[in-house]
């Protein structure tokens, strides 16, 4: 699925838009990952069946982006109206912003995730590098139960792609 390596990162890293579609859950897939003297990036793609980040949270390390590739998203930050997005719409969160958002289409919702911390290319692994914390500024884990997370269960054959 990724082509990348994080050795040297120096050298480019080809990475494709491709995930499995899923059935239920959620799943984010970190497609490639550069870290460096001066700054560091990553960027993922996120498959959700149903649900979102249900819980309002912030990541108080990492700037990040989300861009709609199939389905509608409902973004929400507090004393906000939600903002929903559809295909090739985005939304930029600067680090420290609080927000949450859920799947607003019956099809399995696909997201392009950039940030501008490093991540390991390891699937659906992360480090708690960005400072995920909940509206109380504790650690706030993407898996939890308290942020309703739940494996993806991937569909046989299917694929965005």
């Amino acid at each position: 699925m990724a082509t990348a390596s994080i050795e040297s990162d120096l050298k480019a890293q080809v990475f494709r838009l491709r995930t499995p579609l899923l059935s239920a859950g959620r799943s984010h897939t970190i497609l490639a990952s550069s870290k460096g003297e001066v700054g560091a990036m990553n960027v993922a793609i996120k498959c959700y069946a149903e649900g979102g980040e249900n819980e309002f949270h912030a990541h108080a390390k990492e700037d990040h982006t989300f861009i709609v590739l199939q389905g509608r998203a409902r973004f929400h930050q507090p004393d906000q109206p939600p903002r929903e997005l559809g295909r090739n719409e985005g939304i930029l969160l600067p680090a420290g912003a609080l927000y949450k958002f859920e799947t607003a289409s019956d099809e399995p919702l696909i997201l392009l995730r950039v940030g501008n911390v490093w991540q390991p290319v390891a699937g659906d692994t992360a480090v708690d590098n960005s400072g995920r914390q909940d509206t109380q500024g504790a650690a706030f884990g993407a898996h939890t139960k308290a942020n309703k997370g739940s494996k993806g269960v991937p569909i046989p054959g299917a694929f965005y792609e």
